[in-house]
């Protein structure tokens, strides 16, 4: 979890290889209208993913070449509001199956991801309730009940 400031923007990288898999999500937790821009570069800076001013998202894809991916997290817009965004990152990252690897040990690499991925979406769905609940506390009621 990040707090972004006004005007400011975090960058990360992962260093892959060619078909490993990635896969980015966040979450604004608070602060402003929840949006912020994200983007996500391949190692020839090219931009793979690209989302503006948005509360949530989630973006997986396979390396197709080796290097470093850089993902940006940006809140440069916004003049006045702090934001508070969680992310996730996890992917594979393919071991070559020789043929001598047992059953067991290939299942336990798919339970492994299956767990991440239940994790993840734990985590995600953690920062949604917290959102919903603190946008609950600031509604006013449109008729107060009179006495």
């Amino acid at each position: 979890m990040i707090e972004l400031g006004p005007h400011s923007s975090e960058c990360f990288f992962e260093d892959l290889h060619h078909g490993d898999q990635m896969t980015l999500t966040y979450q604004v937790g608070g602060g402003g209208h929840l949006d912020i821009d994200v983007t996500l570069y391949d190692p020839s800076s090219h931009a793979l993913f690209k989302q503006e001013r948005k509360d949530t998202g989630t973006y997986s894809f396979t390396a197709s070449s080796d290097g470093r991916y850089t993902y940006c997290l940006s809140n440069e817009f916004s003049a006045v509001s702090d934001k508070t965004v969680s992310f996730n990152v996890h992917g594979i990252i393919y071991v070559p199956d020789e043929g001598d690897m047992l059953p067991i040990e290939r299942e336990i690499r798919d339970l492994a991801a299956g767990l991440q991925a239940v994790k993840d979406e734990q985590e995600y769905l953690v920062i949604r309730e917290r959102v919903h609940r603190n946008s609950k506390s600031t509604h006013t009621p449109l008729n107060p009940p009179t006495t």
